[in-house]
C-alpha cells in the first residue's frame, strides 16, 4: 500500500460537497505558518507569521544548501479551585524548508522574533551583488 499525502483542499472539498447544509463548514488547518520572502540587492529576507511562539522555541539550521526552520512547543497547564481541576494542553510545531539559492552567503545568515514574525536574513555573496556602473577607457 502506498503512502497517500493529506491534501488540506481535497477534505475542504469532500466536506463541503458531502455536507453542504452543514451551519459551519469545517476545514482542516496545516502546521505551516505563512512566508513571505523578499530579495533585495544585498539579501533574501523571509519573514514567518508563527503568532504565539517564544523566541528559544524556534531552531534555524542551514545543511546543505537547506535552510531548516522549526518549532516544537508542549505546554501543560493545570489550574485548581475549589470543587473542580481544569486542565489545558496546548501543542505547537512546524517545520519549512527552503533551498539556498546559489548567490545566497549561508555563513553569514541571521534571524529575529518579534511581534509573532521570525526575521530570518540571508546576505548575497559579494559577487552576486549588482555592481555599479563604471565607465570603461577605450585604449
Amino acid at each position: 500500500m502506498g503512502l497517500v499525502r493529506f491534501n488540506p483542499a481535497v477534505a475542504n472539498r469532500f466536506f463541503d460537497e458531502f455536507f453542504p447544509t452543514a451551519p459551519q463548514k469545517t476545514h482542516f488547518r496545516t502546521n505551516r505558518p505563512a512566508v513571505n520572502v523578499q530579495e533585495t540587492d544585498d539579501d533574501f529576507t523571509l519573514a514567518v507569521a508563527a503568532p504565539g511562539f517564544e523566541k528559544g522555541d524556534f531552531e534555524v539550521k542551514v545543511d546543505d544548501g537547506i535552510l531548516t526552520i522549526s518549532v516544537e512547543r508542549q505546554e501543560d497547564a493545570e489550574t485548581k479551585h475549589e470543587g473542580y481541576t481544569r486542565r489545558e494542553f496546548h501543542y505547537g510545531n512546524f517545520t519549512r524548508r527552503f533551498t539556498l539559492p546559489e548567490a545566497a552567503n549561508d555563513a553569514d545568515i541571521s534571524a529575529t522574533y518579534t511581534n509573532g514574525i521570525l526575521t530570518v536574513v540571508l546576505p548575497k555573496k559579494e559577487e552576486a551583488k549588482p555592481q555599479p556602473a563604471r565607465l570603461i577607457e577605450i585604449g
